[in-house]
């Protein structure tokens, strides 16, 4: 009997060894989680119930309990690399298969598909049309390989201030190519529906009538309708056209676009006693853009990034979290399983409940302290060490009682 109580003592301390060793072997693994032997104590139970003069029968594993705590994050400045702060877990398709993993050492395949390196497809919200994300809808995070359509400007704001002293000029009438018969001008960049740029140029003519200024527009030096009046206040404020929004008519190219239709919004100016300036000059039109970069914001939020400043989200990163994380089945190459004793999963947005937020460019490194496992390398050869004294003592006593003559 104490022959066998050794060996699962031997056992216990091999097997202890060999999840140490396992640790000690994944110290560079990125996302990693170390494991701990956990065992029991063994005793021979009849039916009738355990003498109190009964000694134990040895120990035996009971577990391997997988520790989940936070690893350092280490920034690498890749796009696609991505470290959990926090709770949770990255969601990937694996051949329609869901699997779960905490590393984040992404890339693209051939498709653009944003894949782990053992092709695990990683999951994300997608976008809806409301300009958030649909929740209930998970889809493969692909990168866009073409390039970004163009959008023709629809809306030009301008904010500036005209001195309340001006004149009106000493030519009349208006003429662009004569800077005696308007008093100030400035220009913007607009955009048609096919993505060229135009010259959208606006000057400003004082009228002999108080608070009174009339603004002509044109687009590639060729006027856009008649001049618009505008009429301000004794405090500065521009009180015609209200709200400030002049609807300017359809300005045909010649490139085949369609046509520009483009409103005018005038609402912030001012004319105030000081000199002319431009504090805002703007509009919502762009150009095709190239793919210059891929970003993931602190939610999740993966957007890629365009030569021409439009920025596009591409989804949201699913994450997923357990009551239970340690009843995860461990399948290899960083993810695990869900089981019945892991429970249900649970989705969620980052930084959102008790999901932790996304850390762009940087990895999670192994949890493992190599410090701590050497110890439990030493402790472990020493229990197994002490076991195997304790055979060489029995044998010592068995062959005794053997010799006895």
């Amino acid at each position: 009997m104490s022959f066998r109580i050794s060996v699962s003592g031997m056992n216990a301390a091999s097997q202890d060894l060999n999840i140490t060793s396992n640790n000690i072997a994944n110290v560079n693994t990125t996302g990693f989680k170390q494991s701990r032997a956990e065992f029991g104590d063994l005793f021979a139970v009849s039916a009738y119930g355990l003498s109190n003069v009964a000694t134990g029968a040895g120990s035996r594993l009971q577990t391997v309990a997988q520790q989940f705590s936070q690893g350092n994050i280490d920034f690498t400045g890749r796009a696609l690399d991505m470290a959990i702060s926090g709770q949770g877990f990255f969601t990937l398709s694996s051949n329609g298969a869901t699997v779960y993993s905490r590393a984040g050492n992404f890339g693209a395949d051939r498709e653009g598909f944003v894949v782990n390196p053992s092709g695990h497809r990683l999951q994300v919200f997608q976008p809806n049309a409301a300009g958030g994300f649909d929740t209930g809808r998970m889809g493969d995070l692909q990168l866009p390989t073409g390039d970004a359509p163009p959008a023709a400007t629809g809306n030009v704001t301008v904010e500036t201030n005209l001195p309340a002293a001006a004149t009106a000029p000493t030519v009349a009438p208006f003429d662009p190519l004569d800077p005696l018969s308007y008093n100030h001008t400035t220009a913007v960049t607009v955009y048609d529906s096919l993505g060229a740029a135009h010259s959208q140029s606006l000057y400003f003519v004082k009228t002999a009538n108080p608070n009174e200024w009339q603004v002509h527009t044109l687009v590639d030096g060729n006027a856009v309708g008649g001049p618009q009046t505008l009429q301000y206040s004794d405090t500065g404020a521009l009180t015609s056209p209200s709200p400030g929004q002049i609807t300017l008519p359809a300005y045909a190219t010649t490139n085949g676009s369609a046509p520009l239709n483009m409103v005018l919004d005038l609402g912030r100016s001012t004319q105030y006693g000081d000199k002319f300036s431009v504090l805002g000059l703007t509009q919502d039109g762009h150009t095709t853009g190239r793919l210059t970069g891929v970003e993931t914001s602190p939610e999740g939020v993966v957007s890629a990034r365009y030569t021409n400043g439009v920025v596009q989200p591409l989804g949201q990163v699913a994450m997923t979290n357990f009551v239970n994380p340690q009843g995860l089945q461990s399948l290899g190459d960083n993810v695990w399983a869900e089981t019945y004793n892991s429970g249900e999963p649970r989705r969620g947005q980052a930084s959102t409940a008790d999901f932790g937020m996304i850390q762009g460019g940087g990895l999670e490194a192994s949890n493992v302290d190599l410090t701590e496992q050497l110890v439990n390398m030493i402790t472990a050869q020493r229990n197994f060490q002490a076991n195997a004294q304790m055979i060489q003592t029995q044998d010592q006593i068995t062959q005794t009682v053997i010799n006895i003559r």
